[in-house]
């Protein structure tokens, strides 16, 4: 199995928790591997420290290459330097794994405008900035893995996260257009739903999720064998399912209906029983 030996892979947020787990899974299966981190908090505030250069010299003492990121994702330019940096390091890029992201939990009546726009512009727009910088070198050489990173609370909501959902969710969208447009050109685009024992995860969790299941699926996703794209997959511990957007049956209509008569029928609208995969009609 070819898998990841050889190429060259970025992992934001790749510091701690699951990034980390990310990239030295990475360099395990042979990926010379750009450790992107700028040291942040959970809250996306600066604290001093250089987790990035940590994780690079975990990999070079087991044998494997790695460079240190300091570049701040959640902007044009921080993006366009990590795209920048790689190539400078390695040559070229094969996978980027799209990992980093903070919290800034609370109910959405009390959420201030700033704590809105600082989580989408770390989740969705560090996505956006390193894989529209990363998309050009991926299309042109023609191959590519792009591994995106959505959750639970994206898929089905959770208390006191409208702004990290949104993000996750918005993610998704970002994913299922790049996998139409890159496929033609095998950049592959999938997205991964976790659940792993984290800093930002383990004062919700029950229990221990052992961030290398994650890791492994994320280097199945980058590897050469795999074909698969557009897909999201949830894994947590030692379950990988996967999730898709289904449309029930539903009732065609004939004319344009009165509301009461759209409450007559919503029922069967509601039953899943028979549902298809989601599509554009």
């Amino acid at each position: 199995m070819a898998g990841v030996q050889g190429r060259v892979a970025i992992v934001t947020g790749a510091g701690v928790g699951l990034g980390r787990s990310h990239a030295l899974t990475l360099a395990r299966g042979g990926a010379k591997v750009v450790v992107n981190d700028i040291g942040a908090a959970l809250d996306g505030s600066e604290t001093g420290e250089s987790p990035a250069e940590t994780v690079v010299a975990e990999i070079r003492t087991g044998g494997g290459e790695a460079v240190a990121s300091l570049d701040n994702v959640a902007s044009p330019e921080g993006g366009a330097s990590l795209i920048a940096g790689a190539l400078e390091a390695f040559g070229r890029i094969d996978i980027v794994v799209n990992n980093a992201g903070i919290l800034r939990d609370r109910t959405f009546h009390k959420m201030g405008v700033e704590e809105w726009e600082s989580v989408l512009r770390v989740h969705l727009g560090g996505t956006f900035h390193v894989t529209h910088a990363a998309w050009p070198h991926l299309r042109e050489q023609g191959y590519g893995r792009i591994i995106v990173t959505t959750s639970v609370t994206g898929l089905y909501g959770n208390f006191g996260q409208a702004n990290y959902g949104a993000a996750k969710l918005g993610i998704v969208g970002l994913m299922h257009t790049l996998a139409v447009e890159g496929k033609a050109k095998n950049v592959l685009v999938n997205a991964v739903s976790p659940i792993a024992t984290t800093r930002m995860s383990e004062a919700v969790l029950d229990r221990e999720f052992d961030p290398g299941y994650v890791s492994a699926l994320v280097a199945y996703l980058a590897s050469e064998e795999c074909t698969s794209t557009g897909e999201i997959v949830h894994a947590a511990g030692g379950r990988y399912t996967r999730v898709r957007f289904m449309q029930s049956r539903g009732v065609e209509l004939d004319a344009v209906p009165e509301p009461g008569e759209l409450g007559e029928r919503w029922d069967e609208i509601m039953d899943l029983d028979g549902a298809r995969i989601g599509a554009l009609a």
